[in-house]
């Protein structure tokens, strides 16, 4: 059986919590602005300190407001723990 995608848990995870479609869409965008920005590295190999310089790009460079910032700090929360599962899943 192929291993699921890391942004299709994402989404497992969101519709398990019910979120709206709306939401999901955006926390997927976020999520892979995030992979991108750190070049692609996996969620699973990157903590806090990319959480900050990634939030710190989009208030300085990007001028994106204080307020926009909870849907990428959320989705990045959202991929780390679907990475540490897939991580825990995979090694049990």
């Amino acid at each position: 059986m192929p291993a699921v995608k890391l942004l299709d848990q994402v989404r497992e995870q969101l519709r398990l919590k019910h979120y709206s479609y709306r939401t999901e869409q955006v926390y997927l965008h976020w999520i892979k602005r995030y992979i991108l920005f750190h070049h692609k590295r996996h969620p699973g190999e990157m903590g806090e300190e990319e959480i900050r310089a990634f939030l710190f790009h989009l208030a300085e460079k990007e001028h994106v407001a204080a307020s926009t910032h909870t849907a990428p700090a959320v989705g990045a929360g959202e991929i780390r723990r679907s990475a540490h599962s897939c991580f825990s899943i995979a090694t049990s």
